[in-house]
């Protein structure tokens, strides 16, 4: 049995909770919460923009600490489930490894790629392991998309369009604080950038033009290049100042014989969508839709729970996860660093 310390009982730190209770083999013992309603068990003033909301949570049978450094020694804790803000990862994870706890990291890992470099060299020197969660790909609209692109069944991989912009969040505390939080790069856009990683590779180069907020990108338009020139992504995100269109997310995805695509626009009065497909030519050049992912009345803890189950078995196999590896969360920074570098320059940026 894998026991695991949550730090940080927000939104995040919910809905990992609530995922943890599905996954045999993995379980909370511990939790630290700086509120003493939350160590109380009261999880009622959670929120978040998707799933449900807190309740009250009967903590008998868990331990209950005030700080990262009390739980840290707690021998029973194996793997400590971060869900700080973006500014307290490194040091966080620093302290963890340094106690010879494995590290489960909300995304983003960190705000630099030189931070990520650090927390990936404690984890090495560790032996611990530092997996990241960028849960995107266990939603049923991006799974479809990858489980098809795995299969190899329609060639490779040609290009793909991705698009994820938000409503100005400005009830969130330090959003556009670059050192914070990072705005809509490092908070949003970084769940493209760690599947464009996932699935096309590491982009050699990008242009990016955007919209900034004072040092912070606001809105962005980025096309990567790649070592193979006749791969093309290229993704759209970022903030807009129309608050009945709160969120959309969409990708078009190209391979050889086939186009994957999906949308999803929600909007003050309801959400629109265009379900997963898979589209070929037929016979003649007569196109075809060969299967649709119908989604309705998801549970939005369904990925959480794959999400566990990955890091589960990652940490009793002892092996790199293709999803939450550190080391693809770390391209994932230094996609993101690329393109602000890229708005700022006004020019084409190699990524490092």
């Amino acid at each position: 049995m894998i026991n695991v310390g949550i730090v940080g009982i927000g939104f995040m730190g919910w809905m990992h909770y609530l995922a943890y209770q599905r996954v045999s083999g993995i379980r909370v013992t511990a939790i630290v919460s700086r509120d003493e309603a939350k160590r109380a068990g009261d999880w009622t003033s959670i929120k978040g923009n998707f799933g449900p909301p807190g309740r009250q949570v009967d903590l008998s049978e868990i331990k209950v600490y005030e700080t990262l450094e009390e739980m840290l020694a707690d021998s029973d804790v194996d793997v400590v489930d971060l869900c700080l803000p973006p500014q307290l990862h490194l040091p966080a994870i620093e302290k963890c490894f340094a106690a010879s706890k494995h590290v489960f990291c909300e995304k983003p890992l960190a705000l630099s790629t030189e931070q990520c470099d650090t927390a990936m060299k404690a984890s090495q020197e560790a032996g611990c392991r530092l997996l990241v969660g960028h849960v995107l790909p266990w939603f049923p609209e991006f799974r479809f998309a990858v489980d098809i692109i795995e299969s190899g069944k329609f060639g490779r991989l040609t290009g793909g369009v991705f698009k994820r912009i938000v409503s100005d969040p400005s009830w969130l505390k330090d959003y556009w604080d670059r050192q914070k939080v990072g705005g809509p790069l490092f908070d949003l856009h970084v769940h493209d950038a760690h599947l464009i990683r996932m699935l096309f590779g590491m982009p050699t180069r990008c242009f990016s033009s955007g919209r900034q907020r004072d040092d912070v990108a606001e809105f962005t338009h980025s096309i990567f290049q790649f070592a193979d020139s006749q791969v093309t992504v290229s993704a759209t995100s970022g903030a807009i100042d129309q608050q009945a269109r709160p969120f959309c997310h969409a990708y078009e995805i190209y391979l050889e014989r086939a186009t994957l695509q999906f949308e999803l626009a929600a909007y003050s009065d309801g959400v629109e969508k265009i379900e997963a497909k898979l589209l070929k030519s037929g016979d003649g050049d007569e196109a075809q839709i060969i299967e649709r992912l119908v989604i309705d009345d998801v549970d939005a803890v369904d990925a959480f729970e794959s999400e566990v189950k990955e890091v589960r078995d990652s940490i009793l196999n002892g092996t790199a996860s293709s999803v939450l590896d550190g080391a693809l969360a770390r391209d994932a920074i230094a996609i993101c660093e690329a393109q602000e570098a890229s708005i700022k320059s006004n020019s084409l940026v190699t990524i490092r």
